[in-house]
């Protein structure tokens, strides 16, 4: 097992999504070059000061790479370190040379196991623990001192694994959230092809039954099949493309559409006042629109009544328009930060998406909540299968 675990270690990949330079590396490196300015400017006993400063500016500028290049900074920054150290073994110093501002070594301690993948946290781990060792040589400094360095030195690795973890928890989770929607709109889509099939077969059976009393009537029948059929290959074709998950269930259920808002805002016991205003035109909608708006709506108005801070009113606006779907839910609470982002919203984002629409979601410019969706109408009202007439 433990062989298993060190061979998932060294094949581990690198974590996706490696974000570019923000203006925090920038101000690190600032902070780190007027640090070595200030310290070979003031500090008195530096030993070696042009060497010093020159390895002080080296470790201030490799941080830059560090996301990108975690493994190649960690053996450019200690190796220069046991370059140094390797060199006071032969001059004997008398006094230990560097700059406290070196320090900021440590941030690249903390990107090795954040960013880098198995390989390259081995190997660094084991080109730091090579510097460390020359250190404690070169240092004469005693057993409790080396071990108070060496958990020192360790500690922003512990973290950067720690957040690594967190983050890699947090992308999982999302993907659930992601997989569970997208189970969803097959059940939906499901329950929507079940349902224009049964209609072609009713219309099919009485086209057959009339056809020889009366053959205008089994022509009616069979464009009200042909008509349905068109139906169900719109609704699948908007959506099988993107449903991969072939374990999705199958549960029959009706989906809620937009009808079953007002349903939906009755409830007696909320604890705050919803106002709903349904305008444009609202019907026809594709079921699979239908239900998106009205999972929306559900989702928004319910993260209003948990996390809403002195809230009175939630507005629900559903607007339609001609080619597409307009859904705004804001709430008059306090002015939130970026707390009420999480899961349900992620799946949301997903469905819309899905759809061919997107949503956002984020505190509004004066007070509350803000939720806006924009979701196209379907193909089913272009034309792409019209009902042919005889």
């Amino acid at each position: 097992m433990l062989r298993d675990d060190l061979r998932n270690l060294w094949t581990a990949p690198r974590p996706p999504g490696v974000p570019g330079r923000v203006w925090r590396d920038w101000a690190l490196l600032a902070a780190a070059l007027s640090s070595v300015l200030l310290e070979t400017t003031l500090r008195e006993n530096v030993v070696w000061r042009p060497i010093a400063a020159v390895l002080g500016i080296w470790l201030a500028v490799l941080p830059l790479w560090r996301r990108t290049r975690p493994l190649a900074m960690v053996a450019l920054a200690f190796g220069a370190v046991i370059a140094l150290q390797v060199a006071t073994l032969v001059a004997a110093p008398r006094e230990p040379i560097g700059l406290d501002s070196s320090l900021v070594v440590l941030v690249l301690v903390y990107a090795l196991p954040r960013w880098g993948s198995g390989r390259e946290i081995v190997l660094g781990v084991l080109v730091i623990l090579a510097a460390f060792a020359i250190s404690v040589v070169t240092d004469d400094i005693g057993a409790g001192e080396g071990i108070a360095a060496l958990v020192f030195l360790f500690m922003p690795t512990v973290i950067g694994a720690s957040v690594r973890f967190w983050a890699t928890a947090q992308e999982r989770q999302l993907e659930r959230m992601r997989s569970h929607e997208r189970e969803r709109l097959a059940r939906e889509l499901h329950d929507t092809v079940a349902h224009h099939v049964s209609a072609m077969v009713i219309r099919a059976q009485a086209g057959r039954v009339v056809a020889g009393a009366d053959p205008a009537a089994a022509v009616e029948a069979l464009e009200g099949v042909e008509e349905e059929g068109a139906r169900t290959l719109e609704e699948m074709r908007a959506m099988v493309a993107t449903l991969r998950d072939s374990g999705a269930g199958a549960e029959l259920a009706p989906a809620a559409g937009v009808a079953d808002l007002e349903r939906l805002l009755r409830g007696p016991a909320a604890r705050l006042r919803v106002d709903l205003h349904l305008d444009g035109d609202l019907d026809g909608l594709p079921p699979a629109v239908g239900a998106a708006v009205y999972r929306i709506v559900q989702e928004s108005v319910t993260n209003s009544m948990r996390h809403a801070v002195d809230a009175t009113e939630v507005m629900v606006r559903v607007t339609g328009e001609p080619q597409r779907v307009r859904v705004t839910v804001r709430d008059d609470g306090a002015r939130a930060g970026r707390g009420r982002d999480g899961y349900g919203l992620a799946g949301l984002r997903e469905r819309a998406a899905l759809l061919g629409g997107e949503l956002s979601a984020g505190p509004g410019t004066d007070r509350g909540w803000h939720v806006e969706a924009e979701l196209p109408r379907g193909r089913a009202n272009n034309g792409v299968h019209p009902r042919t007439r005889r």
